[in-house]
């Protein structure tokens, strides 16, 4: 653990050659950092993507989580250190050629048509056609039986893809999501808050689709402000705080309070009890824990305040 203060063949991506050692990064960031003119907004970071593992990027807003999504995938460029894809030095100019290196992004608001039916948005943009040219037509039937054999291959059974896609849940459609980027060749797939506006069960849903693409062995990137979720699925953690890396850790090397600690900042939250008891006159020592409230609320019946 580190402390700092500091398998279609038809998709638009199309990957360049796999790293020979299965355990090295896909996707490494080294003393990374990012200004916006005199701003700084991310400074110092270290970040290792490796197959088969979800790498949780946690903070609270501001924290610089959106800025090295961005870095990532190639809307916005580092401007300090070094970021590399399979051991190389690459400095992405546009989101085309990370989708290139085979880096896909799902951002939080889905870029899909609602009221287009599910298949059709499995393949927005990269359609499949038939016939010769000059009048190629769409290959309707095949991108609705390929459509739904890659959602099974991901556990996902929808009954209809003829549906409008807006007529699924958050959750199902971040799961079609998904699905759709590790069919289009994605070998690191950037999850920009997939649960952040679901309800417990639809982020449950979500996080076994996350586990699957790792089984199927991507690199994740899971980006979130929970880190409960992030417990939940995640191999590496790493935690930032105002565009620092104040946290790095592996799954075996931190409990799930600790990592909470670090994400809702323990030290300032200690401040504040000793500040609102002499403000308030609130004696610290009756304020509840955190844990105390979780039982009070799993003790509560249903339908009760």
């Amino acid at each position: 653990m580190t402390n700092t203060n500091g398998s279609g063949t038809h998709g638009a991506i199309l990957t360049d050659s796999v790293p020979q050692d299965q355990d090295a990064p896909l996707v490494q960031l080294r003393n990374a950092g990012k200004s916006y003119g005199n701003v700084r907004a991310l400074h110092g970071v270290d970040l290792a993507v490796r197959p088969s593992q979800v790498t949780c990027v946690l903070g609270d807003n501001g924290a610089g989580k959106s800025t090295l999504i961005k870095i990532i995938s190639g809307l916005h460029q580092h401007t300090e250190g070094e970021f590399l894809v399979d051991g190389e030095p690459v400095h992405f100019t546009t989101p085309r050629q990370a989708l290139d290196k085979g880096i896909a992004t799902v951002y939080q608001d889905l870029a899909t048509v609602p009221l287009m039916p599910v298949w059709r948005n499995f393949f927005l943009g990269s359609e499949m056609t038939k016939g010769p040219w000059p009048i190629r037509r769409l290959d309707i039937e095949r991108m609705k039986k390929t459509a739904d054999q890659e959602l099974r291959n991901m556990g996902i059974i929808l009954d209809n893809l003829e549906q409008p896609i807006g007529t699924l849940s958050g959750g199902q459609r971040q799961c079609v999501a998904i699905a759709r980027a590790v069919y289009f060749g994605a070998r690191v797939l950037i999850l920009d808050e997939p649960t952040a506006a679901l309800g417990v069960k639809q982020s449950g849903v979500v996080l076994k689709y996350v586990a699957a693409a790792r089984d199927r062995g991507l690199g994740v990137i899971f980006i979130t402000h929970n880190p409960h979720h992030a417990y939940m699925v995640g191999d590496h953690f790493s935690v930032l705080r105002l565009g620092t890396l104040e946290l790095s850790a592996e799954r075996s090397e931190i409990t799930l309070e600790e990592l909470t600690n670090h994400m809702a900042g323990g030290t300032e939250l200690a401040a504040l009890k000793h500040e609102l008891a002499q403000v308030r006159g609130v004696d610290v020592e009756e304020l509840p824990e955190v844990k105390d409230l979780k039982a009070s609320a799993t003790a509560s019946p249903e339908g009760t305040s």
